[in-house]
């Protein structure tokens, strides 16, 4: 595949939706030239969602344990073994992306999935760049997500990343997507982007 037909997966959470920030994010992928080939608004479906979030214990651990920590830190009571804790993050995140509808979108083109997580930024707002999705239209923290009882993050938006492996986007956008239910077309503005002699540009 040419790299200028690159996919990648995201998802603007039920936040986004509500604060009305829906229009303000296609704007930043468009804007840097990358392209939307499939986009639909629903309620996200619970077993895709267990799906789309499915972690091994090795992972539940390792955040269970960051949580226990920073319970700790705030006086709270630990009543249960770290692993029940990390697994508590997947059960509040479903619970948060059930909680209104959500966008989900397939955007190509070169280098995307890299392009995306760059513009999206950090996974907690309070600490992503300026700049970037999260770090300009959120202040969610993980400590402010464990002082109210271990609730979702609210950081606007998901995307693949590129740190998953070889494969990632294209298992991402399986689980919400069929093939035929993506678009294929092309923009004017891919000629600058991507032709290579740039003729037929002067009439």
């Amino acid at each position: 595949m040419h790299p200028k037909k690159e996919r990648t997966f995201v998802i603007l959470k039920p936040d986004a939706v509500q604060r009305g920030l829906v229009g303000e994010i296609i704007q930043r992928f468009e804007r840097i030239g990358l392209k939307i080939v499939g986009m639909k608004m629903h309620m996200a479906d619970e077993t895709k969602l267990w799906s789309h979030y499915s972690k091994d214990d090795a992972w539940f651990l390792k955040k269970g344990e960051r949580i226990v920590e920073n319970k700790k830190a705030l006086g709270h009571t630990i009543d249960r073994e770290p692993i029940e804790y990390g697994k508590d993050i997947i059960r509040a995140v479903v619970n948060f992306m059930r909680s209104g509808p959500v966008i989900t979108m397939v955007i190509e083109g070169n280098n995307a999935a890299a392009v995306v997580k760059r513009l999206v930024g950090g996974t907690e707002p309070a600490t992503a760049d300026t700049g970037t999705i999260r770090g300009d239209y959120s202040i969610d923290s993980y400590t402010l997500c464990d002082f109210d009882g271990s609730r979702g993050m609210r950081n606007i938006i998901h995307c693949t990343d590129p740190a998953d492996g070889e494969g990632a986007q294209e298992h991402e956008i399986g689980i919400w997507f069929t093939e035929d239910e993506i678009v294929k077309y092309k923009l004017v503005t891919e000629a600058m982007l991507y032709d290579i002699d740039l003729n037929g540009i002067l009439e």
